[in-house]
């Protein structure tokens, strides 16, 4: 039995709902803060539950985007389901077939300085044009959802390699960050399904009660994250700040 607190579960929610939207990899945060404090590393119906609350937080955020997608815009529809295909193809190999495990502080840390540099580089050069995920296109589609393999190893972050594929395919970060955030429902959806399957057949040892704190702290979380981040990018906000924090942590964790 894993002895999980309620305040644990609020933090990891929090963490959660923090995380997956901002460019800083949810996955690498919810197996560093564990470590941080000495707790018990969470199983992964704990993640799924708190990813599947995230995925409710998304879809409510982004419901008018959503919306207009579903009754104008369906072709975008079939660039999110191309771009989440690799993704979910690798994904079940290395968890399924391979059985690769990743979560370990050192890979989290060399994740997060790698890709942080790589995203400062490309926020430094992102277009200042006026563009919609209308004009995305589906080989621009097909790069981000490579792209996206990437986050399945921990520290990446799946809407910062998302958003940056975005950046260096020429969208601008109003779009690019539009894409990532739409490309997170059936990628998150995707991870809460086989956490759900796991929880299936392994069933989880946390208790009912911070499995719920969890998600709804992750829930309040991603909806305010969602909306901030995109008011910061609206107002000619940049991703370069996050990208720094990315690296100097990255440097932290390594040497701590």
């Amino acid at each position: 039995m894993i002895d999980m607190t309620i305040f644990q579960a609020f933090i990891l929610g929090l963490v959660q709902g923090i995380a997956e939207f901002l460019p800083i990899s949810s996955s690498g945060f919810l197996v560093l803060v564990p470590k941080f404090f000495n707790w018990e590393l969470q199983d992964i119906a704990f993640d799924a539950s708190i990813h599947i609350a995230t995925l409710a937080g998304v879809v409510v955020a982004l419901f008018p985007e959503i919306k207009r997608v579903v009754l104008f815009e369906r072709r975008v529809i079939a660039w999110l389901l191309l771009a989440t295909i690799p993704v979910l193809f690798f994904g079940f190999m290395m968890e399924v077939v391979w059985n690769i495990s990743l979560r370990s502080e050192s890979i989290v840390a060399i994740s997060f300085i790698i890709w942080g540099i790589v995203l400062y580089f490309a926020d430094r050069y992102a277009k200042q044009i006026k563009d919609t995920v209308n004009s995305v296109g589906w080989k621009r589609s097909l790069v981000i959802g490579f792209a996206q393999i990437i986050s399945l190893i921990p520290g990446t972050s799946r809407s910062g390699i998302t958003i940056t594929a975005g950046l260096l395919g020429g969208l601008s970060r109003s779009t690019a960050i539009t894409f990532s955030f739409l490309l997170s429902i059936p990628s998150i959806a995707l991870a809460g399904s086989y956490g759900v399957w796991k929880f299936a057949s392994e069933p989880t040892n946390i208790s009912i009660i911070p499995m719920l704190v969890g998600m709804i702290s992750a829930f309040i979380t991603s909806l305010i994250v969602i909306r901030v981040l995109r008011s910061w990018i609206s107002g000619r906000g940049t991703f370069a700040e996050l990208a720094i924090f990315r690296i100097i942590l990255g440097v932290f964790i390594l040497i701590w």
